[in-house]
C-alpha cells in the first residue's frame, strides 16, 4: 500500500477517535459538541442577503457551522460518521501530494463562517493544523454581533435581541448605545416597556405617537436616567455578571413596585434602594 494511503488511513482513524472522545466528554460535561446548523442560525437571527464578497483567505478557526453536513462533523469539524472516510482520505491525500484544491464556498455571518461546499476540506485543514483557507465568500447581513464562540444555546437570546432591534430600530436611532441583556426574555420586556410608555404618551399628549418618537422618548426619559445613576455610582461592580440593561430591568421592576405602593421615588432613589435590598 502506498505510503500516502497508509498516512491518510491513520489520519482518519485518529480524527474519528478524537471525535468519539469529544462526543463522550461533551455528554459527560453536558456540553454538546454539535456543529452549528446554518438554517437554524438563519431562522433565529433573521439573516439578510447573502451578498457576494469574492475570494478571501479565511481563518479556519472562524468556520463554526455548515449548511447541510452538520451531522457528519462536530464543532471542531472532526468527522463523526464512518461513511465520510473515502472522501475525507481523498482530500487528505491531496494535502500530502500538495495538490491545489478549488476554494471552498462559505457564508459569512458576523465574524463567523458556515460551509456551503467544502466540509471535508475544512475538516482536513483543521486536522492538519492549517490556519487559513481560500474561500468564495457570501456575506449575510445580521443585526447582532456573532463571534466564533457562539453556541446553540446563545441563539435564543440573540434571536430575541434581533427581534427587539427590528421592532425598535434602536441600533439605527441611537447607534452609540448598546442594549445587552443576559436575562432570557429581557428583550421582550424592553419592547413591552416601550409599548406601555407609548400608550401613556398618547394619553398625556392626546394624539397618536409614532413608533420612533416613542422609542426615543422612552430612551431619554425612562432608560437613560436609570442607567446614568447606575454608571455614576458604579453599581455594576456589585453585579459583575450583569449588564447595564440587566440592572435597568431590575431597577425598573423595583421602581414599579414602589410606585404601586404609592411612593414617589426618583430613579436615583430606586437604584440605591434596589442595590441595598439586593446586597443585604
Amino acid at each position: 500500500m502506498p505510503e500516502n494511503d497508509i498516512r491518510t488511513q491513520m489520519d482518519f482513524n485518529r480524527v474519528r477517535f478524537q471525535a468519539f472522545f469529544a462526543d463522550l466528554m461533551g455528554w459527560v460535561q453536558g456540553q454538546p459538541k454539535d456543529l452549528l446548523c446554518f438554517d437554524e442560525v438563519k431562522e433565529y437571527l433573521r439573516l439578510g442577503g447573502p451578498v457576494y464578497r469574492g475570494l478571501k483567505t479565511v481563518p479556519v478557526s472562524q468556520i463554526v457551522g455548515t449548511v447541510n453536513r452538520y451531522r457528519d462533523f462536530d464543532r471542531s469539524f472532526l468527522p463523526t460518521q464512518n461513511h465520510t472516510r473515502n472522501r475525507w482520505q481523498r482530500v487528505d491525500h491531496a494535502y500530502y501530494a500538495q495538490v491545489d484544491l478549488p476554494p471552498i464556498l462559505l457564508y459569512k455571518v458576523g465574524e463567523t463562517y458556515f460551509v456551503v461546499d467544502g466540509n471535508h476540506r475544512v475538516s482536513v485543514a483543521k486536522a492538519q493544523g492549517v490556519e487559513y483557507i481560500d474561500a468564495e465568500v457570501q456575506e449575510c447581513a445580521v443585526r447582532v454581533p456573532v463571534t466564533a464562540g457562539i453556541q446553540m444555546e446563545d441563539l435564543e437570546v440573540l434571536g430575541e435581541k434581533v427581534d427587539f432591534l427590528q421592532r425598535t430600530r434602536l441600533d439605527e436611532l441611537i447607534p452609540h448605545e448598546h442594549f445587552e441583556t443576559s436575562v432570557l426574555g429581557g428583550y421582550r420586556r424592553l419592547v413591552k416597556h416601550i409599548a406601555v410608555h407609548r400608550y401613556f404618551m398618547g394619553i398625556e399628549w392626546n394624539r397618536e405617537i409614532q413608533a420612533d418618537e416613542a422609542v426615543l422618548h422612552w430612551y431619554e426619559n425612562v432608560y437613560l436616567p436609570i442607567v446614568k445613576v447606575i454608571d455614576a455610582h458604579e453599581i455594576l461592580q456589585c453585579f459583575p455578571n450583569a449588564t447595564r440593561t440587566d440592572l435597568y430591568l431590575w431597577v425598573a421592576d423595583h421602581l414599579h413596585f414602589l410606585r404601586e405602593r404609592g411612593e414617589i421615588v426618583s430613579p436615583e432613589d430606586a437604584v440605591i434602594g434596589f442595590v441595598q435590598q439586593a446586597t443585604t
